[in-house]
């Protein structure tokens, strides 16, 4: 008998911006601006260098940083912009659009256009609030509230000690958590701009 996907996945459930594993432990996800730490005065790296020290020594719990790598298709873009050059009235206007789509087309000609995005992963289990002797086999609604609360309280610790660093970080809601984990799982479609639909009940 063949396995389905969700089978080799950890995650049982998404809701209210908390994905919660098959182990009951529950996990809260920040997406993290980047800087472009060379363009910075060795003053400004230093700074930065010694507030980032800071933040790491100031953490009594452990996270996970994810760096994120993907393809991107232009090919949608190009082709907005071949519309917009279509429904150009000036000539100049239009011959101007049509060299910015054979320069974009030559800028990125035989190399792949990747984005990178950066996360940061924070865990909680219900152990820590419930006390080990604890039964974890369900979490109950009222359980889950109450570890949602010290895991907010964690991501919100960690957001104010990145924004030290010059970096926001804000926090996925389910439905970004929804498109995240597929996207992993389905790079070729996510690529090409294709997502799943969402249902409205998950949309909180």
């Amino acid at each position: 008998m063949e396995k389905a996907t969700q089978d080799f996945l950890e995650i049982k459930d998404i809701k209210e911006g908390v994905t919660i594993l098959k182990n009951n432990s529950i996990r809260g996800i920040l997406m993290v601006s980047s800087i472009n730490f060379a363009l910075k005065s060795v003053d400004e790296q230093s700074a930065i260098i010694y507030a980032f020290q800071n933040f790491l020594n100031s953490l009594d719990f452990t996270c996970q940083i994810v760096i994120q790598s993907r393809n991107i298709n232009i090919t949608p873009y190009l082709d907005n912009i071949r519309a917009l050059e279509q429904s150009q009235t000036n000539e100049l206007l239009k011959t101007q659009t049509a060299s910015y789509v054979e320069f974009i087309k030559e800028l990125v000609k035989g190399e792949n256009v990747m984005v990178k995005s950066f996360y940061v992963v924070i865990p909680y289990t219900p152990v820590e609030i419930l006390g080990v002797g604890a039964s974890i086999k369900e979490l109950k609604d009222e359980d889950f509230q109450k570890c949602k609360i010290q895991l907010w309280q964690r991501m919100e610790f960690l957001a104010t000690g990145l924004k030290r660093c010059d970096l926001n970080a804000v926090p996925l809601t389910t439905p970004e958590l929804i498109e995240l984990f597929w996207s992993t799982h389905h790079p070729n479609e996510a690529e090409n701009g294709y997502y799943p639909e969402i249902l409205p009940e998950l949309l909180k």
